[in-house]
């Protein structure tokens, strides 16, 4: 079900997916790419291509798969896994591809999962003669505690299948919406990933001066460094899944729409002129450590590209090139600041030493 909705949003979704051009973005522009989206970037066409019509493929058929019979199970159970194993390799997307493999793992019955648990008696031959009785019609007579788990199981079925109703409907709807959820327990929800893909990464630059005027052409902005998302075009791409560094990842969504958008980015600005320690243990680099606080940070839009292999970039240690979009926001101190902070309700950042 998981592949199927992510499947149909896709269609339903960017044409790059109908015309099989989304791989040939999709690595580069990915939240948090790992140093494998780097070389698969540059894959011929014809093979995103392929990876496309695979995709399609795995999400919208093999999903049907599961209820033609053990063979074809264990057969679509195995082909999940191993996409979603790729999917991990490729890039990180968190702890999603690895949470996939779980409701994947159904698909194997005890036989064939007996040779993980070997015993002297031979755990296959012993699971193998009880289907075989069970096929027979010689079941042992139920005992209690059997018939409490058969009608627990029973009412959480009923449950689920009347909660799951808006989501079946959501499914076959042409305006199918995802990530959404359709009750108060959130037990079932509506799922899709990608079903529209970014043509180009654009990224957030978070900067900072001590300069006493920020339109001074010789103040010396200096970059705070995330953990993991592209930042320093000399850094390679991390790996980190099936770690999730959420703030990376927001960093991701508010680089393709705007700070009014995205009024946090302004908050963790006010944080950061402030030297706020827990803000800044999300970072992995801050470039006023041991030294004075900055006075003003402003954001920097930019858009970043993979440098290509043998290319003059790439002979420099380069994993990135990028070309300066914009302002993203504009400088700020934290006095400027305060107005902003008081209409939201938000706690004015406190630097040690000083009142605020």
């Amino acid at each position: 079900m998981l592949g199927l909705k992510s499947g149909l949003i896709k269609i339903r979704g960017d044409k790059c997916w109908r015309d099989l051009s989304c791989m040939d973005y999709h690595y580069e522009t990915q939240p948090v790419p790992n140093p494998m989206s780097y070389y698969l970037h540059r894959s011929p066409w014809w093979f995103h291509r392929f990876e496309t019509l695979s995709n399609h493929f795995i999400e919208l058929i093999m999903p049907f798969f599961t209820f033609m019979g053990r063979r074809m199970c264990l057969i679509s159970g195995a082909i999940q896994i191993l996409f979603q194993v790729v999917l991990i390799i490729s890039g990180n997307l968190s702890f999603l591809n690895w949470l996939t493999i779980v409701p994947s793992l159904a698909c194997f019955d005890d036989a064939s999962l007996a040779f993980m648990f070997w015993s002297s008696g031979g755990a296959k031959k012993t699971v193998l003669k009880i289907q075989e009785e069970t096929t027979a019609g010689h079941t042992p007579e139920p005992t209690k505690g059997m018939l409490i788990r058969r009608v627990v199981n029973i009412s959480l079925g009923i449950l689920i299948g009347f909660l799951s109703v808006p989501v079946v409907m959501n499914l076959i709807s042409s305006r199918q919406v995802m990530n959404t959820s359709f009750d108060p327990l959130r037990i079932v929800n509506t799922y899709g990933a990608f079903g529209s893909i970014t043509k180009e990464r654009t990224e957030v630059i978070i900067q900072g001066t001590v300069a006493s005027d920020p339109k001074d052409p010789s103040a010396v902005w200096e970059e705070y460094q995330f953990f993991c998302k592209p930042g320093d075009l000399y850094r390679r791409p991390c790996v980190i899944s099936p770690y999730h560094y959420r703030l990376d990842w927001l960093m991701w969504f508010a680089a393709f729409q705007t700070y009014e958008q995205n009024e946090w980015v302004i908050h963790l600005a006010g944080r950061l002129l402030s030297n706020d320690s827990t803000v800044l243990s999300l970072m992995d680099h801050n470039p006023f450590e041991g030294r004075a606080n900055p006075r003003w940070v402003r954001g920097e839009h930019y858009i970043y590209k993979f440098s290509r292999p043998r290319s003059t970039s790439a002979a420099q240690g380069k994993w990135w090139i990028r070309k300066r979009i914009g302002p993203y926001f504009p400088p700020v101190d934290l006095e400027g600041l305060r107005g902003y902070f008081q209409s939201r309700n938000w706690p004015h950042p406190h630097v040690p030493g000083h009142r605020s």
